[in-house]
């Protein structure tokens, strides 16, 4: 059980529309500062301890530069918005662990990959390398998202909280038509219990039945139901990032892709290397992808 403090931070970023991904991150690290100051109350420390802390994680847990970033951006939120306690300018060891260049595959690798999957899993993939999908943002996809028409995707609060829009890969379709009606078949049979899709607490106050429609469902539910985690309501989420883990490392052996690091992230950096290759602008690829910076 959480302290009545962390409890309160907690509050506190459901209050600002925080998601719950930055929820648990955020009170992750303001854990591990609370035990770093041996259990003090952090309004009783401040500027030093903090200083002392990211310095620390620098020099002895040797942690990468956006893991610090991270550790920051907790501690800031926790004095500036919470204890209005502002920290003022931070002299601190910079984390100097060096970024790993992205791991890229070749079209032929990502379809001998490809090849080993079928069904739910394949249309993952095809989604992470044809859209170039987070995969949170690809198991978050609903119904309403898809233009099939228009072959196009909407990417709602991505990385930064961000909206975009995106493509979606002509090998996909048939896939997602099936996955899509599977989606609200699932979605119906729950319906008939009470139950639906799990929604935010802000849209079903606005609109009630949302649960209920097709819209609303997703296209990779969960195998389970749970209980949401903000109002407690029984509901069905989305798939949880570790099943698409744990039969992609399987699948890249079997393709025989061995002598490179591939992860969920490595489809996304093999999209948007591909489609520069193809001549692609590198605005349209940024703006694909969602990021602030080229």
């Amino acid at each position: 059980m959480s302290s009545p403090f962390l409890e309160s931070l907690r509050r506190e970023m459901r209050l600002r529309g925080y998601s719950i991904r930055t929820e648990k991150t955020y009170l992750h690290w303001i854990r591990q500062y609370i035990y770093f100051i041996n259990k003090r109350h952090p309004k009783d420390a401040g500027q030093d301890e903090v200083k002392s802390f990211l310095s620390m994680l620098a020099n002895d847990r040797h942690v990468a530069v956006n893991t610090q970033k991270v550790a920051l951006n907790s501690l800031v939120f926790m004095y500036h918005k919470a204890l209005n306690m502002p920290l003022g300018e931070l002299d601190f060891s910079l984390a100097t662990k060096q970024r790993t260049l992205p791991t890229v595959l070749s079209a032929s690798e990502v379809a001998r990959i490809i090849d080993q999957l079928t069904g739910r899993n394949r249309l993952i993939i095809m989604l992470l390398y044809g859209s170039g999908l987070r995969v949170s943002e690809c198991l978050r996809i609903r119904v309403k998202d898809v233009d099939l028409q228009r072959r196009a995707l909407m990417i709602h609060d991505g990385k930064g909280r961000k909206d975009r829009q995106t493509l979606i890969g002509e090998s996909a379709l048939n896939n997602l038509k099936e996955a899509i009606e599977q989606g609200i078949s699932r979605q119906r049979e729950d319906n008939l219990h009470g139950i639906g899709c799990s929604v935010p607490p802000a849209l079903s106050r606005k609109y009630p039945n949302a649960y209920k429609s097709d819209a609303w469902a997703f296209i990779f539910p969960s195998s389970s139901l749970c209980n949401h985690p903000m109002t407690g309501t029984l509901c069905r989420h989305h798939l949880h990032e570790t099943v698409v883990r744990r039969f992609l490392k399987p699948a890249v052996q079997q393709a025989d892709v061995t002598r490179k690091r591939v992860n969920c992230h490595t489809f996304r950096h093999s999209f948007a290397t591909h489609m520069l290759a193809a001549g692609t602008d590198i605005r349209t690829v940024q703006e694909l992808l969602g990021h602030n910076d080229v």
